[in-house]
């Protein structure tokens, strides 16, 4: 998963970002409200921890930009303050849920996956697509009920494109995605088509032959 950690306190920011990748997440980071803004403008994100009060401006107003733009990242808001209108006003601003400072990493890390269990996977923790089972608790996949041996980037591959499947993804967007704001730092996208035709291969050793080549303008999951 892709998680944005707007959190102003910097100590605290790379202590969830630390946490939260020993699961394989990609946790890109907002130090103060303008870089939260430009963030959440410019990519899309699974799931964003957001602390109301950052340095430059309200968590609040990034709330409200969320909704002016119909998005639908879910949302943990956290706050050292325990103010009831602050969590209200936060919860009628869209966010999923909330957590008042100090908190347990292990608490954090359980609302993250109980969030996204209810948003975009419908409550559950597998996901089905014709032969493919994915178990995002364990993160395992299976065709057939036969476990596939996937490294975590084939995983997190595999998982963003049944998540999107009928779009073309670009190689910059999967780029993005697996590799957050570490993804700029590439030379080329060599790299990109490694994990794919790994993937692909595997996949198509299974019968599943469901990544097509959008030629010019990146990959597709698709049905045949």
């Amino acid at each position: 998963m892709k998680i944005l950690i707007a959190e102003d306190e910097l100590e605290l920011q790379d202590s969830i970002a630390t946490y939260l990748e020993r699961d394989g997440n990609v946790c890109e980071r907002a130090s103060n409200y303008d870089e939260a803004l430009y963030k959440i403008d410019l990519y899309e994100y699974d799931l964003m921890v957001l602390d109301i009060n950052l340095i430059t401006g309200s968590g609040l107003d990034i709330l409200k930009q969320l909704k002016k733009q119909r998005s639908e990242t879910p949302t943990i808001i956290i706050s050292a303050n325990n103010s009831l209108d602050d969590k209200l006003e936060g919860l009628d601003l869209g966010a999923d849920d909330y957590l008042t400072k100090p908190f347990h990493l292990a608490e954090l890390n359980s609302r993250i996956k109980a969030v996204l269990r209810r948003g975009k996977f419908g409550g559950t923790e597998m996901i089905e697509f014709n032969e493919i089972s994915i178990d995002t608790n364990s993160r395992t996949a299976y065709i057939e009920g036969t476990e596939m041996s996937l490294t975590r980037k084939e995983y997190d591959l595999l998982l963003f494109f049944i998540t999107n499947k009928g779009r073309v993804l670009s190689k910059e967007i999967i780029a993005e995605h697996l590799w957050g704001d570490h993804s700029d730092l590439a030379d080329n996208f060599d790299f990109i088509y490694v994990h794919i035709n790994n993937l692909r291969k595997k996949l198509t050793n299974a019968g599943a032959k469901y990544i097509r080549t959008a030629y010019g303008s990146g990959y597709k999951f698709i049905e045949d």
